[in-house]
């Protein structure tokens, strides 16, 4: 009675048995199809497949033909099963290219194709009769037990290799060969328990739904190991789980109402499922080429860093090497111009003039680069004190004022009554505040130069607002950059070298602070300014919306002076 009532169990867990191995193999081959490893699982899981649906119709069968002809079926899918799975294994190892493994399977797959021919003949399996509480149950032919010696070394062998290969294999591998052994253990020693009652040993095969161990063990040492993606296996398992048991639940319906309902449900399953995946692997793709793309912009920073590397050596070798005929150079020229070696007439006082200014320039240049070497090499030195900003700023209006009445501007600049002590470098800060004010003088056809300075609680702003030429969202987010000259000066001071307001941002975050450059559009002027701390390393209480973009931290080098001539050299 026990028996009776249980009698469902071997359809059920034949048919689970097939639609798991053929899920499992469909999907290894979709993922891995390139791999020899995947089509050998692949035929593996095809040839249990088809030794299940083949036990799954057999115990469906009502007529003795029918019967017969399904247990033919399934023997031929456990002809294929122990000669795939030793093939899989023997692949998997990289044992394939040695000749005695490329013998053994060649003499294996003949003794299989033997087997698959003699397999629809009574030599193999007789026919059927009623045993235990199976209505068909086949009658084994005098093929069968060679067959069934042959399957068993199969099995075992594979076993025995799996084993032996754990044993020398380390980390990962070995525990993939430990699993993968013990999933084809479990599932050998479960399917042979159908072969007791061939010889009318009254056993049933219980052990039947252990064949289904051999995939779950297969998948997760694929989960566990990353022997394909992981993401994408978790959600196709998932869809093929809910598939499995759908389809299972499909083939139990006792009505055609029932078998609609279901159908139904498996379609709006399969669609969801689809959908799961497909949506998976598109974000697993993507991951994937933006991390081959995060690989090569890295290797292209990297290499880009040399070449700036190399580029600043070269920079600092060349400036050095340039720097001092241009001091002789201009040494040279004063001497002349005093009458060092005879009388100078207007004329060569003019030209002499000119070669000096020329010389100035190139003097500039040199300085430039320099100190951009020494900013990028690291190598300053900084004399912090407390000064007074006002001070600062109203030096640095007053050597300008002339050169601004040359061009009919105005310098608007009211010191404050108290003093606005700060701890900076005055150097360096001034600097600054000269390069501002003399750009803002450089590109101002007319109008007025305001310069202002606001004090909040943890430092000091400094405003150089002009009525120039002004500049666009363009230049404004790429100010302060390195050999950058905004598209507002093209065609006009063409001496320039984008390098000075890259210095003052360098020695303006040294202190701790920030710069910016704001304007409202082309023609209607521009504002340049910076903030510092009373103490560096103070937070700044506002902060300008330009100023929110990430600083470099590398310590600015300064010059010995402004960018007066007389103290280039």
């Amino acid at each position: 009675m026990i028996g009776e009532s249980f009698k469902f169990y071997f359809p059920l867990s034949a048919l689970i048995n097939a639609v798991t191995s053929s899920v499992v193999g469909i999907y290894i081959v979709s993922v891995g199809k390139t791999a020899k490893q995947a089509r050998d699982i692949f035929r593996f899981c095809i040839a249990i497949g088809l030794w299940s649906y083949g036990y799954f119709f057999w115990q469906l069968a009502d007529t003795p033909d029918s019967a017969l002809f399904w247990s033919r079926v399934l023997m031929a899918g456990a002809i294929l099963t122990a000669l795939f799975y030793i093939h899989l294994v023997i692949n998997f190892l990289g044992l394939s290219s040695q000749s005695f493994y490329k013998i053994t399977l060649r003499i294996l797959y003949v003794f299989s194709f033997f087997w698959l021919l003699v397999d629809m003949t009574p030599y193999f399996v007789a026919g059927v009769e009623p045993r235990l509480l199976f209505d068909f149950w086949p009658v084994p032919g005098p093929f069968y037990l060679p067959f069934l010696i042959g399957f068993g070394f199969e099995f075992m062998y594979a076993t025995f290799l799996l084993i032996r290969g754990y044993h020398h294999a380390q980390g990962n591998r070995r525990r993939q060969l430990m699993l993968l052994a013990a999933g084809g253990f479990i599932g050998f020693i479960g399917g042979s328990t159908n072969y007791l009652l061939w010889f009318n040993v009254p056993v049933a095969p219980w052990g039947n739904g252990l064949v289904v161990v051999y995939f779950m063990l297969t998948v997760y040492a694929i989960l566990k190991y990353k022997l394909l993606n992981v993401q994408v296996i978790t959600a196709e398992l998932f869809a093929a789980l809910f598939f499995i048991i759908l389809l299972a639940d499909t083939f139990l319906s006792s009505s055609v109402l029932e078998l609609i309902y279901r159908l139904v449900a498996l379609g709006i399953m399969i669609v969801f499922g689809v959908m799961l995946v497909r949506s998976v692997r598109e974000e697993v793709t993507r991951r994937k080429e933006v991390t081959k793309l995060a690989k090569s912009l890295e290797q292209a920073n990297l290499r880009l860093q040399e070449l700036d590397r190399q580029k600043t050596e070269f920079l600092s070798i060349a400036s050095h090497q340039l720097r001092t005929p241009l001091s002789i150079i201009k040494g040279y020229l004063e001497l002349i111009s005093d009458g060092a070696y005879g009388k100078v007439t207007k004329k060569m006082r003019e030209i002499l003039g000119d070669m000096d200014e020329s010389n100035e320039r190139l003097v500039k240049l040199v300085d430039d680069f320099l100190d951009i070497t020494r900013i990028e090499q690291g190598r300053t030195k900084f004399s912090f004190d407390t000064y007074d900003m006002n001070e600062l700023v109203t030096s640095v209006v007053k050597e300008l004022t002339n050169r601004a009445k040359d061009k009919k501007l105005k310098i608007v600049w009211k010191a404050s009554k108290e003093k606005e002590d700060i701890y900076m470098d005055d150097e360096k800060v001034r600097h600054v505040v000269f390069n501002y004010i003399d750009n803002a003088i450089k590109y101002t056809p007319k109008g007025n130069i305001t310069v202002r300075l606001e004090p909040d609680e943890q430092g000091l702003t400094l405003r150089v607002k002009d009525t120039g030429i002004g500049f666009g969202k363009e230049d404004e987010a790429n100010f302060f950059q390195k050999f950058y000259r905004g598209k507002n000066v093209e065609g006009t001071n063409v001496n320039g070298t984008g390098l000075g307001i890259y210095v003052c941002r360098k020695f303006i975050e040294t202190h701790g602070g920030h710069v910016w450059a704001k304007s409202k559009g082309t023609g209607k002027g521009s504002e340049f300014g910076f903030w510092i701390p009373y103490q560096k390393g103070a937070v700044p209480k506002i902060m300008q919306p330009s100023d929110l973009e990430e600083h470099e931290t590398d310590i600015a080098i300064p010059k010995k002076d402004t960018f007066t001539l007389a103290s280039v050299v």
